[in-house]
């Protein structure tokens, strides 16, 4: 008698059973995880380093110490000819030639959660429906039932940050929330006993027997079994692992940087191996209307040997071609120094850095004219603030999507009935591998 057809097993010992084997009780056939395939063979990820509060251009991606706008803040060289970074990124100066740097961002939404909203979906909020995250998208329509842990991630999320939502597309492509990477994996693991979980399961199939009862129809169309299904193999799941750092070397954590936001770096390159689609690793901390050029300094201590971490790492893992890395933040920061030292919102010209995932490196896009947009900073309409070559936030969205092959323009159907684009963008054609 084989596995499936023992009625001596519970579906507890099927399901360990299965695990051990290597394969997936949900899983057709035995095709090879991400976790053994390599180069082009592997479907690609995105890990995005989301930089809450909005980062000075100045003081990262975009330094002017000759600008009288410029601060204290000094510009050093990179891999890439010509191209510098403030002096508080040495390490990633150094892993700039894998990546491309666009200069030029602009948005019309300067208000914190609405430029996240704008950000992280590609579409400005709207009362009458929720748009999807980026992640959620990939998530939902590059799905991958070989991954056995959740496929979308946000790591490092402290209180008050709204995690990735999965919108129109429904709850479950929500982000899953991991608080501090790399030390605790709540509601994750089975918090009892085999034997009482076993008699849980039993109980809840009774509750779930009786339930069903006249229901039948109503009962085989939703995704309460295969919802229950995928949480049991989860648990039970070796995947998990890769949400701990137990067998990382002390020396590698270190070179991460021994924070929330440097293991969780580490964490989303281990998830990347393990076939996840989407991570979010959030820095909070850059909403620094006073103290800018410390508060930057201290932010870009944590974010400098994480990220170089990150892309070292993931070459070396040959991960580098599959995996998309965006570090992005909701807008940048005003070029006018206020008051209190700090600077305040600006979406009208900020930075991001792009890369792997097979799009072009070493390509710049754009700059910034501090002094000419000081000049403009109040006039009631500065949107064309100083901002050479201008990118707006959806041609970013477009230019990801499809690189992870998945059209841009195709329309999803809204629960209400509403066609709705995945992207109103048009690729950037400079960045296309």
């Amino acid at each position: 008698m084989t596995l499936f057809q023992s009625h001596d097993l519970t579906r507890r010992e099927t399901l360990k059973l299965a695990a051990g084997l290597g394969v997936s009780f949900l899983l057709p056939g035995m095709e090879l995880r991400a976790a053994e395939r390599r180069g082009d063979e592997r479907p690609r990820s995105l890990i995005t380093l989301w930089m809450a509060g909005g980062p000075s251009q100045l003081e990262t991606w975009d330094p002017h110490p000759e600008s009288k706008h410029g601060g204290p803040t000094r510009a050093i060289s990179t891999t890439i000819p010509d191209l510098k970074i403030a002096h508080h990124l040495p390490q990633m100066a150094e892993q700039m030639h894998k990546l491309s740097v666009i200069r030029s961002l602009v948005s019309k939404e300067g208000d914190h959660q609405r430029g996240t909203y704008f950000v992280q979906t590609g579409y400005r909020p709207e009362t009458t429906v929720v748009h999807p995250s980026l992640g959620s998208i990939l998530t939902q329509q590059r799905p991958d039932d070989r991954v056995e842990i959740p496929m979308h991630v946000s790591l490092a999320t402290g209180d008050g940050f709204v995690v990735p939502r999965g919108g129109y597309l429904g709850d479950e492509y929500d982000a899953f929330r991991i608080y501090d990477p790399g030390h605790n994996i709540r509601n994750m693991r089975q918090p009892v006993s085999d034997e009482r979980q076993d008699r849980r399961l039993a109980n809840l199939e009774v509750v779930a027997r009786t339930f069903r009862k006249g229901r039948e129809r109503q009962v085989d169309e939703t995704l309460h079994q295969h919802m229950i299904e995928r949480a049991l193999t989860m648990m039970l799941s070796e995947q998990l692992k890769a949400f701990e750092l137990d067998d990382e070397p002390q020396a590698v954590i270190e070179r991460y940087g021994d924070s929330r936001f440097g293991r969780g770096c580490l964490v989303a390159r281990r998830l990347v191996q393990q076939g996840v689609r989407s991570i979010q690793v959030v820095l909070q901390g850059f909403d620094t209307h006073a103290n800018n050029f410390e508060g930057h300094e201290i932010q870009c201590a944590q974010l400098d040997p994480a990220f170089a971490s990150l892309v070292q790492d993931l070459e070396e893992h040959d991960l580098l071609q599959s995996t998309i890395v965006l570090c992005i933040g909701e807008f940048g920061r005003t070029p006018k120094i206020n008051a209190l030292d700090g600077r305040d919102h600006w979406p009208q010209g900020f930075s991001c850095v792009v890369g792997g995932g097979g799009l072009k490196s070493g390509v710049v896009i754009g700059g910034t004219d501090p002094d000419r947009a000081a000049r403009e900073q109040d006039r009631p309409d500065n949107s064309r603030s100083a901002t050479d070559d201008p990118v707006q936030i959806p041609d970013l969205f477009a230019t990801i999507l499809k690189q992870m092959n998945i059209s841009p323009d195709r329309e999803i159907i809204t629960p209400i009935g509403r066609p709705i684009a995945l992207c109103e963008g048009t690729p950037i054609e400079r960045l296309m591998g």
